[in-house]
């Protein structure tokens, strides 16, 4: 299994960027719910939203509801972050996963594949 992160890059603060995540070598990959998560530096990896199979459920981290949104296509195997009105704060490592554990709920604590991480630098 291998995922692919790209659109990452510096922004100045206000701006916005969209993330893409693309899945190969996942059976059935549509039944899994997917998500992102981010590390900044000296900090832990960190949820930021996740998406349900079918693309009807999301949540997000408090600090980024309102601002970034997720969704996915399952037909071209791709998963999405736009990021809008990116804080300095938003700056970190952005990694998309995929967890085969089918709650909602604590699919974010348990996941199964990680892409390599694409940075996102807000800054003027």
């Amino acid at each position: 299994v291998q995922l692919v992160e790209s659109g990452g890059g510096l922004v100045q603060p206000g701006g916005s960027l969209r993330l893409s995540c693309t899945v190969s070598g996942l059976n059935f990959h549509w039944t899994y719910i997917r998500a992102w998560f981010r590390q900044a530096p000296g900090r832990e990896r960190e949820f930021v939203a996740i998406i349900s199979p079918n693309g009807t459920a999301t949540d997000y981290r408090d600090s980024v509801k309102g601002r970034f949104v997720i969704s996915r296509d399952n037909a071209r195997k791709t998963v999405y972050l736009q990021m809008n009105n990116l804080k300095s704060e938003d700056t970190a490592v952005y990694y998309c996963a995929v967890s085969a554990n089918d709650d909602f709920g604590g699919a974010r604590y348990d996941i199964s594949y990680w892409g390599q991480g694409t940075q996102v630098t807000v800054s003027s």
